[in-house]
């Protein structure tokens, strides 16, 4: 018989002290209460934020083999739990919300994330992910599940940990907008810029940095500063970027192969030349960059970097103080 668990993840204390010494971490459950051995298929669900994307959650459910998938995010509740499970056949969904490094240090946490068939990181604020799990077993284990082939998705800041680079956030103060495209454009290494390395050493997102809200917060600009950044203090010879829209996914399999769903598309940057100017409190000069723009049922692999989509030239050149960027049509659109 089917049950729904929604218990506290106790650290191994006294029971004495349990009264006194609530554990951090959250977890919540819906289905059978014992994780079952499935045979799960790797594969990686970038979804850009906004409205939930059923057909990227099916994708997830349906490489988990029937078996156990894990929410984890920094705060919140377990509302993914019953909508994943009214949209999958899975022996159990559950959340973990991890609110601090403590939290991450808890045993049964990474023992949760081991045993999940799939695991999908929520929205939120990407700094917490980085402040809460660098270092501690949540990071440990969350390597060692991509290593094992478990399928992971992650939605807007879950998508943003999910590549080689990471836009961290962790440079934004308590009352901060989010960092705009036309803030990073007039000053690549303002505060806000800050680029870190991975969490969880995805094979094929190696060299590799993501965007979220893409059309809707109009964050082409910043992704590129990103890139410009990585480039022009040598972190890499060449970086690419993924901008996935809202309601939009990209279904990527380990050998690169993906597939676009929703309604918006995914954009996709490749540099291999340093920025022109990349100075603190210059605008950008950044060009020689190509985009290739995939939407819904288009496919696109990262591993060769082409998908025969809609394809351009864009340069991010200084006008009048600022940085404006051009795009041209490149040498092949399927538009035409």
């Amino acid at each position: 018989m089917k049950t729904t668990l929604a218990l506290l993840l106790w650290l191994a204390i006294p029971a004495s002290a349990q009264l006194q010494q609530a554990p951090h971490a959250l977890y919540f459950r819906v289905g059978l209460p014992t994780d079952v051995t499935r045979h799960p298929r790797a594969g990686y669900a970038l979804m850009g934020g906004g409205t939930d994307l059923d057909e990227a959650f099916r994708w997830l459910c349906e490489r988990a083999d029937d078996g156990d998938l894990l929410v984890l995010r920094a705060s919140g509740d377990d509302a993914y739990n019953p909508y994943i499970k009214g949209l999958c056949k899975l022996n159990s969904v559950a959340t973990i919300v991890i609110p601090d490094s403590q939290a991450a240090q808890e045993p049964l946490v990474a023992d949760k994330i081991r045993n999940a068939s799939a695991i999908f990181i929520s929205g939120g604020d990407q700094a917490n992910y980085i402040r809460y799990w660098r270092g501690t077993p949540v990071e440990s284990a969350l390597r060692e599940a991509v290593k094992r082939g478990i399928p992971i998705g992650g939605t807007s800041a879950g998508l943003a940990v999910l590549g080689e680079y990471i836009y961290s956030a962790e440079g934004d103060k308590p009352d901060d907008k989010d960092l705009s495209s036309e803030a990073a454009l007039a000053d690549p290494f303002y505060r806000q810029v800050v680029i870190v390395p991975d969490l969880l050493g995805i094979p094929i997102l190696r060299g590799i940095i993501t965007d979220t809200h893409f059309d809707t917060r109009q964050r082409e600009g910043r992704l590129l500063v990103f890139m410009a950044r990585i480039l022009a203090v040598g972190q890499a010879p060449q970086i690419r970027g993924i901008g996935v829209d809202e309601k939009t996914a990209l279904l990527l399999d380990p050998d690169g192969s993906g597939t676009v769903v929703g309604k918006g598309e995914v954009d996709f940057f490749d540099a291999n030349s340093k920025p022109q100017l990349c100075e603190p409190g210059k605008p950008l000069s950044f060009a020689g960059l190509s985009l290739e723009r995939v939407s819904h049922g288009g496919a696109f692999n990262v591993k060769t970097w082409h998908g025969n989509n809609r394809s351009y030239a864009v340069s991010v050149l200084p006008s009048s103080g600022k940085a404006v960027i051009a795009t041209t049509p490149g040498a092949f659109d399927s538009s035409n």
